[in-house]
């Protein structure tokens, strides 16, 4: 059992930054694949970004050169740094991690940006 726990997320205006965070009850260095969705109001969850452990990550079109996934092993934490943000990156956020044949999800953290 992995238990994901997400925080950062926040109010921000139009062209600012957040970072996100995602940490597991286990050690991630042994999860291959790791991730932040999104889902906004009235639509389905999409994929942000995706980090394995020795690929390059995957990033949506909508965030490519905006947002960075990076994982800290030591602190068995996944990140997710969101730079010149604008209104239609608002959605609640969520952590994912893929064991086996198991996917996990954390509670998910809310990014509103607005001016």
């Amino acid at each position: 059992q992995v238990q994901l726990v997400e925080s950062g997320g926040g109010l921000v205006q139009p062209g600012g930054s957040l970072r996100l965070s995602c940490a597991a009850s286990v050690s991630i260095f042994s999860i291959n694949t790791m991730g932040w969705y999104r889902q906004a109001p009235g639509k389905q969850r999409e994929l942000v970004a995706s980090s394995t452990r020795y690929g390059s990550p995957d990033y949506a079109d909508s965030v490519k050169g905006r947002f960075t996934i990076s994982r800290d092993n030591a602190k068995n934490t996944l990140y997710l740094q969101m730079n010149s943000l604008k209104p239609e990156d608002t959605a609640v956020y969520y952590c994912n991690a893929k064991v086996v044949f198991d996917n996990y999800w954390g509670q998910g953290t809310q990014v509103t940006v607005s001016s």
